[in-house]
């Protein structure tokens, strides 16, 4: 537990640093844009390069795989539902607000959290493989019908496949199953960008929290609070249950379950939400809500399953 909680000391004081520094404005305003965009697309496909290029692949892609997709699916239908019968929200609206239950942040918040309290980076590139190549796709394709009445099928299958983290991690998997070690010369490069992944995240992260103001009058509370429950509480409930009786997990597979079903929402929610400009304050909020809740819900999961 111990471990644990330094963890968790280690990733908030890099975020509160980044807040700071974006308070400030070190940098300029631009900054913590700049980082994240360098993250994206050069450390942390270099670190997910690296981790599955030597992983042991039969564990990285056990049962996490299909504990996070029945968890998120059903986090995702559970305001799908109450969406139904009581939000009365449009579908545009319902998309968002299920991605915001279900769709975790893997990349700025579970890849360090990966690192500094589950001991290993791996864990958390099943799910971000699995978001991003599943239901990206089918929430893109929903969005897109109900703005244009039509879809672009190759434009949306192939996006994924223009992520740079999507591309390293197929590279790394193809690497190891057929058994090519790169020279220590060739990895070494690679090693030292992906250390400088989770840092730059982390900063990236702390710096975009400032000057965020949640829940403004008419901003559809009703559907953020949903959003948010779900997905900080009732999801890590989901994925416990699915781990534990449905796998028959326990110990650390099951702690490592149910601490990426607590992630918080994943920034590309807003980001899917401002590209088609539907549900944005809805996805705005519930990241940001369920990123400050993340930090108390996964002391108690550490607490009780670390």
């Amino acid at each position: 537990m111990g471990g644990v909680l330094t963890g968790f000391a280690i990733i908030g004081t890099v975020i509160l640093v980044g807040y700071v520094a974006g308070r400030l404005e070190v940098g300029g305003p631009t900054t913590g844009h700049v980082l994240n965009r360098v993250a994206f697309f050069v450390t942390n496909p270099a670190l997910l390069f690296t981790v599955l290029a030597t992983a042991d692949l039969h564990e990285v892609f056990s049962s996490f795989i299909w504990v996070a997709l029945a968890s998120a699916l059903a986090a995702a239908a559970l305001f799908v539902l109450l969406n139904a019968v009581w939000l009365r929200k449009d579908l545009s609206v319902a998309t968002i607000g299920a991605l915001g239950s279900g769709y975790v942040n893997a990349n700025n918040i579970g890849i360090p959290v990966a690192v500094y309290v589950l001991g290993e980076a791996g864990y958390v590139a099943p799910v971000i493989l699995l978001q991003l190549l599943v239901f990206a796709p089918i929430a893109l394709t929903i969005l897109d019908v109900r703005q244009r009445g039509s879809v672009s099928f190759l434009g949306i299958v192939t996006q994924p496949f223009r992520n740079p983290m999507i591309v390293a991690s197929i590279i790394g998997v193809v690497l190891n199953l057929f058994g090519v070690r790169l020279p220590e010369p060739v990895m070494a490069p690679f090693e030292l960008l992906g250390g400088a992944a989770v840092p730059l995240i982390l900063m990236a992260f702390g710096m975009s929290l400032h000057g965020m103001r949640p829940l403004q009058a008419g901003s559809g509370r009703r559907e953020i609070f949903v959003a948010t429950a779900i997905k900080s509480v009732v999801m890590p409930g989901f994925a416990y249950l699915i781990a534990h009786f449905g796998f028959g997990l326990s110990g650390t597979p099951l702690f490592a379950s149910v601490v990426l079903a607590a992630l918080p929402a994943a920034q590309n929610v807003y980001n899917f939400a401002s590209r088609y400009e539907q549900g944005v304050t809805l996805a705005r909020d519930t990241v940001l809500l369920t990123t400050i809740l993340s930090v108390p819900v996964l002391v108690v999961v550490a607490a009780l399953l670390a």
